[in-house]
């Protein structure tokens, strides 16, 4: 491969830039992180991926959507202290450092017994419906912009082809900025607040802030490694389908994991949701047929130098809330069909074990959450006074357990039916 960076290197890096954006910049506008921060996150934990799996693989890192509804749960539980939920994602990111540790005597497939798509599919489901109300708490404060915001975003994904439908989040937003303002000189009460954009320097180092930890934090954050595990697995895979080569083997799914946990360790640390790869750029690769690593690390280049910016990120803290709260119904039922997708795609057998889990895991995570945010009462397992184990994190948890215990039950409910049939053949 030539070293040498063309125009064309940049041109790519820019795409992949617009690629990674929207849904960069929405995780922290929906959870209340400063954008410019996961901006610079994002950018940094790309390259530091980068290093770690020897420049090999084009991926880009980005905010993750799994992480939502346990940071949007331990901001509340902290009286809105986000830097407690920052503590838990650092501990997260740690534990996938240890993981990669250990990772490469263990078989992918011996993986996927553990955590088979009828365990992590209901993970993803969960995610999805879970943060339903939250998408509502912030499109009530206007429906009328949420909705107008909801329908952009439904018409470019029904209409549009290329790369205007890839941009559909951020297109709609933008569209859904722009109504907020039509709405604002109609109705003479303004909507969108500049004075952040008037008092914003042109350049500034976003406001970081240093994370915070407590149990309860931690132990509602970190089971959404499991969900965020295999979904690696399946991305990094995904990628190496489309370039053509085995990145699980050549870097190696340690390396791959070590990049994932540091940069998330480092987001967590200035003020950042969790990172994680992202589709969307191995979509921008099969598009363009184009798997020069240094286009994704033009990229993240790309984005710290859009993070020190500081009237950018003054407009990223402007858009209304209520804008995202239309974008989030969209994306929020898409985490839940993803979900529904994983279980379809892996033909899944609809058999007793998987049906239990699955059942089980659906009531414990949907059931748990919305008895607490609707009715107040709140089930699960206390670990100390003040700490509850319950809605995802506690479905996690026992859907691994149950399987693990149903595996084992019905393998020697199978071994005896096999040594009855051939006492019976024996006769």
């Amino acid at each position: 491969m030539d070293n040498k960076l063309t125009f064309k290197n940049l041109i790519l890096g820019l795409q992949h830039l617009v690629a990674m954006f929207g849904a960069t910049v929405l995780v922290p506008a929906i959870t209340g992180f400063n954008p410019a921060v996961a901006l610079l996150a994002a950018g940094i934990g790309t390259l530091l991926f980068h290093f770690v799996t020897k420049r090999k693989v084009p991926v880009f890192l980005g905010s993750s959507f799994s992480f939502i509804a346990v940071i949007i749960a331990v901001k509340e539980m902290h009286g809105g202290d986000l830097a407690y939920a920052q503590g838990g994602l650092m501990v997260a990111g740690l534990v996938y450092v240890i993981i990669s540790l250990f990772i490469g005597k263990v078989k992918v497939s011996t993986l996927q017994k553990v955590l088979p798509s009828y365990v992590i599919g209901p993970m993803i489901i969960i995610i999805g419906l879970t943060l339903i109300p939250v998408a509502f708490d912030m499109a009530s404060l206007n429906f009328l912009l949420a909705g107008l915001t909801l329908l952009y975003v439904i018409l470019i994904n029904a209409f549009a082809k290329g790369l205007v439908k890839q941009m559909s989040i951020l297109l709609a937003v933008v569209m859904g900025y722009v109504t907020a303002l039509i709405i604002g000189m109609i109705t003479g009460t303004p909507i969108l607040d500049f004075a952040p954009i008037t008092n914003a320097s042109i350049f500034a180092i976003p406001e970081m802030t240093l994370p915070k930890f407590s149990l309860p934090a931690i132990i509602t954050i970190v089971p959404v490694v499991l969900a965020v595990f295999m979904e690696h697995i399946g991305d990094v895979t995904t990628n190496g389908t489309v370039v053509g080569q085995d990145f699980l083997k050549d870097p190696g799914l340690n390396r791959t994991l070590l990049g994932d946990g540091l940069a998330t360790m480092f987001a967590a640390l200035i003020g950042g949701p969790a990172n994680t790869t992202y589709g969307e750029n191995t979509s921008v690769l099969a598009i363009t047929k184009n798997y020069d690593p240094r286009n994704l690390r033009i990229a993240a280049v790309f984005a710290i130098l859009l993070a020190l910016i500081g009237k950018f990120g003054a407009v990223l803290q402007t858009i209304p809330v209520a804008v995202m709260g239309g974008i989030s119904f969209m994306l929020f039922g898409m985490i839940a069909w993803i979900g529904v997708k994983m279980i379809k795609d892996s033909k899944v057998e609809f058999n007793a074990q998987s049906l239990i889990v699955m059942v089980t895991m659906l009531i414990i995570g949907l059931g748990t959450s919305y008895l607490k945010k609707y009715a107040g009462i709140s089930i699960g397992i206390p670990i100390t006074s003040t700490v509850m184990l319950d809605g995802l994190s506690l479905a996690a948890i026992v859907g691994v357990s149950l399987n693990v215990v149903l595996n084992t039950v019905f393998k020697t409910e199978n071994k005896e039916v096999e040594e009855s049939a051939s006492k019976v053949e024996a006769v």
